[in-house]
């Protein structure tokens, strides 16, 4: 290939900020997608955590996710600019068997404005209710997640860090978005299909090193 080439399919690279209350689980959405684990002991997340994953799109697009987890704490901070500037996407986040949470994503979303106020390319705001396998818990009525959505301009989201159920969906139609590809239907049960084969298969690997570690 020549050097022309590459430089006409070049990997592309995003950063995506996750914000929200602290407890809404928005390392456990990070290290999911990235690491597909989760954790299942609470630990606040101190200023700024960091992940990497590659995934990809429809036409063969190699893109690297930069996932920038926030802490919660961190909304009055002086490094949160910092941290949303340059950001293509933003993922508030909110518990959606908390209603303050749900509540607190207006000031979250405050910031994010008054970050690219003067910027001409905004970046493109999702809002993701994390805990949906606590359904019978839920507080935040989708209707409400919905306006919301609507009023801003807002992708919508409902995961679940926990199970891992639609988190790569999540990532990858954010990723799709800014980069204005359009997923089909077949393509969107695909990666959930691939997804579901992966989550199987770290499974059975972690199945075979206990059982190796009990015969040994």
């Amino acid at each position: 290939m020549s050097d022309s080439e590459e430089e006409e399919s070049p990997d592309r690279q995003l950063k995506l900020v996750v914000l929200g209350d602290g407890t809404t689980g928005k390392t456990s959405l990070a290290t999911r997608f990235a690491q597909e684990t989760f954790g299942k002991q609470y630990k606040q997340t101190i200023g700024l955590d960091f992940f990497l994953k590659r995934i990809v799109l429809p036409g063969n697009l190699n893109v690297t996710l930069q996932v920038w987890d926030v802490g919660g704490q961190t909304i009055g901070g002086k490094m949160l600019d910092k941290y949303i500037y340059g950001a293509q996407g933003i993922l508030l986040v909110y518990d959606i068997t908390n209603g303050q949470s749900f509540d607190n994503l207006e000031d979250w979303y405050n910031v994010v404005k008054k970050v690219n106020e003067e910027s001409e390319t905004q970046p493109l705001v999702a809002l993701v209710g994390n805990k949906i396998d606590l359904e019978h818990m839920r507080t935040v009525k989708v209707d409400k997640h919905q306006r919301f959505c609507q009023e801003n301009n807002f992708s919508s989201h409902f995961v679940s860090a926990k199970t891992g159920d639609s988190v790569f969906l999540c990532f990858q139609r954010i990723a799709a978005d800014i980069l204005g590809i359009k997923l089909n239907k077949a393509e969107l049960e695909q990666s959930q299909v691939q997804q579901k084969s992966l989550r199987g298969a770290t499974l059975c690997m972690q199945l075979e090193r206990e059982c190796w570690k009990a015969t040994a």
